[in-house]
């Protein structure tokens, strides 16, 4: 959520943000109604004032001087329902318009309308070349007896899969590299809830507008989180921190859950877009400061690039523009990894900057030591790493002529000191 004082000092911008972004709010309507529930609860601030004042005169009043001071008082206690009644009808409009609002981006986004004109940072890491018929992982995975897609839909419908054997090894091996390596750099591990409250929902951002992608349990009003980012952000939410405590920096290990709404027919093949998968996250919530959160930015960015590097996958770094930005985000890095079937990059990482955007909609605050005031706190989160979408350029990459796949270095403690996956 934006502070209603920077929209009233620069409505032209946040227009322009929304059309970048592509979300669509009437930015002049949520100013009309801002003004007049400003103008209401000032009327109620003067009402109450008068009320007291003239309550505490009337005891030293008498006759015709009491009567009239009694009248006034009845006068102005029908102007205060009317005035409160004017506010419960507004106040409702302006927390929903308050809640569509778009955060304008970093100044170094680049304008695009979409992940086409996303702009490559940096490539990393040389892409392997074959000396024979290479073998999709979905191929690798059926020769190899590690994963099940047919029984997976059988299942549980389409997108949904079985891993088995050291396909699972595999799946989990990376997951627990990518803890260790975070607990290692402090982060604060947390193994989550992935049911969710929609106060979690909309104090991170998700709602309104990702209602669509989200399983909700409407019986007992909860959701099925499609990230960590949820709980991990969320957990202090209402809260007001000690200034001593920042950052706080958590990594959560949890299964996510997402309908693909709307992606009917595409990245159907494969593991690429699936409804369930297992993500490692990071999150840091820190003072409210641009400079610092631009440090945590980079900070997490490198995280996930280390983990990728340790894997020895090639990668490359882009620049999210505007039009491929959510609601929340001023700036966001996307890791794409190499995925020789999908013949590119394609995004497997995405490290988001909020400022106090994600803070204010869940009034989580510090304590400022130095001014003593309480102040809305920024967060980032950013994937460690997701599987199994992950174990496409994993399996793709590291395949070898006799159709075994070579484990890489980094997770062979985690698959018993093995240096090959073999059909068994």
């Amino acid at each position: 959520m934006i502070d209603i004082k920077q929209i009233r000092e620069n409505p032209q911008g946040f227009k322009e943000a929304g059309r970048a972004k592509h979300f669509d709010v009437d930015i002049d309507r949520l100013l009309e109604v801002d003004s007049a529930l400003k103008a209401a609860k000032n009327q109620l601030q003067e009402i109450s004032a008068s009320k007291n004042r003239i309550g505490k005169s009337i005891p030293n009043l008498s006759g015709g001087e009491k009567d009239a001071a009694l009248a006034q008082l009845s006068e102005l206690k029908q102007q205060e329902t009317d005035f409160n009644g004017e506010v419960k009808n507004l106040q409702p409009e302006f927390d929903e318009l308050m809640m569509q609002v778009a955060q304008p981006a970093d100044d170094d986004v680049p304008l695009g309308k979409d992940d086409t004109q996303n702009v490559e940072i940096r490539k990393e890491g040389e892409i392997r070349q074959f000396d024979f018929e290479l073998k999709d992982h979905v191929q690798l995975g059926q020769t190899l007896d590690i994963i099940d897609i047919e029984r997976g839909v059988k299942l549980a419908g389409t997108r949904n899969y079985l891993l088995k054997g050291d396909g699972a090894m595999l799946h989990w091996a990376v997951l627990r590299f990518a803890m260790d390596y975070m607990v290692g750099r402090g982060y604060v591990p947390m193994s989550v809830p992935v049911l969710m409250k929609d106060e979690a929902m909309r104090g991170t951002g998700y709602y309104p507008g990702a209602e669509e992608q989200t399983y909700r349990m409407e019986r007992d009003e909860l959701n099925l989180a499609g990230t960590a980012e949820v709980p991990l952000t969320a957990y202090r939410m209402g809260e007001i921190l000690k200034g001593e405590e920042l950052p706080l920096k958590y990594v959560g290990l949890s299964s996510c859950f997402r309908r693909e709404a709307g992606a009917a027919g595409k990245d159907t093949y494969g593991l690429y877009r699936i409804h369930q998968f297992d993500k490692v996250e990071q999150v840091v919530i820190c003072e409210n400061d641009a400079e610092q959160s631009r440090r945590f930015h980079e900070e997490i960015l490198a995280n996930a690039e280390a983990v990728m590097q340790a894997l020895e996958l090639p990668y490359r770094v882009v620049n999210v523009c505007t039009g491929d930005l959510g609601r929340g985000q001023a700036k966001k890095f996307d890791i794409e990894a190499w995925m020789p079937s999908r013949g590119g990059y394609c995004e497997t990482h995405s490290a988001s900057k909020f400022y106090d955007f994600q803070a204010r909609r869940m009034n989580l605050r510090y304590k400022d030591p130095a001014t003593k005031k309480n102040v809305f706190c920024h967060t980032l989160n950013n994937t460690v790493i997701a599987s199994p979408r992950i174990l496409i350029p994993l399996l793709e990459l590291y395949q070898n002529a006799d159709g075994s796949v070579t484990i890489p270095q980094a997770l062979r403690p985690y698959m018993g000191g093995r240096e090959k996956i073999t059909r068994p």
